[in-house]
């Protein structure tokens, strides 16, 4: 299992775990962080923004030019923003932080 920690926008940390392979944003709503992944992960949208901590951006693939721009929309993106929808789990995320804006 790959562990994911989850801050929100009021600070509550949580930890949740999904599989080698899942999708950051299954693993958010399993365990009821407030993504609404609207578009059901077809990178339509950008209501599954999350932003990836600084120490952990480097461990990602870097983003595809559909998802900078949907990025692009996001009012309050940020240098490590990403869409939750195209991060996929692996041994190498194992611990990584993401924020969840409110």
């Amino acid at each position: 299992m790959i562990r994911v920690r989850f801050v929100r926008a009021d600070g509550t940390v949580r930890e949740a775990a999904g599989c080698e392979g899942a999708r950051l944003l299954d693993v958010a709503q399993a365990d009821g962080q407030p993504l609404e992944g609207t578009c059901n992960g077809d990178m339509a949208c950008a209501t599954c923004h999350v932003v990836v901590a600084a120490e952990d951006i480097d461990r990602l693939p870097p983003p595809s030019e559909e998802e900078e721009d949907l990025l692009d929309l996001v009012p309050a993106a940020t240098r490590t923003s990403r869409l939750a929808c195209q991060i996929r789990l692996t041994a190498a995320l194992d611990g990584m932080t993401v924020r969840v804006p409110g």
